[in-house]
């Protein structure tokens, strides 16, 4: 008798641990959703960028970006905007509290000139904050072997 009582003791006991095989399963699919989706949420205007080696800035916020493509069309974000527009849209972003930089991405094959002017009405605007945007350099394969 004293048998069966010992074993009704030893029963199986609920498992009190948290299964984390889903949540990492979960959590894997959901970074590799995010790798693939970010380099797609850049600024969908093409432009094709001069290239530069200089190093990347820092940024809290999302910036305000001005696109001006290879045939002088001026796009503020993705919309394109007429040119005598552009300060008065951006004054109106910047009275509701926006206070960050603004990056210019110009075409290579944009006269300097055409980009300095655009720059030079959002610095008479008041805009001070104005940085331009480039493409790095591919490596040189000579210089990696």
């Amino acid at each position: 008798m004293v048998a069966t009582t010992q074993s009704r003791d030893h029963r199986r006991r609920p498992m009190a641990d948290i299964n984390v095989t889903p949540f990492v399963d979960v959590m894997l699919v959901l970074l590799i959703v995010f790798m693939v989706t970010a380099p797609l949420l850049t600024v969908g205007v093409p432009v094709d960028l001069p290239k530069t080696s200089a190093q990347p800035l820092s940024q809290d916020r999302e910036p305000l970006s001005i696109s001006i493509r290879h045939n002088g069309q001026i796009y503020l974000q993705n919309t394109q905007i007429a040119e005598d527009s552009l300060v008065p849209r951006l004054k109106a972003i910047a009275s509701n509290g926006y206070d960050q930089r603004i990056f210019v991405r110009a075409d290579q094959s944009i006269e300097y000139g055409r980009v300095m002017t655009i720059m030079g009405q959002l610095n008479a605007a008041g805009f001070t904050h104005i940085g331009l945007v480039t493409d790095a350099p591919k490596p040189d394969r000579k210089n990696t072997d």
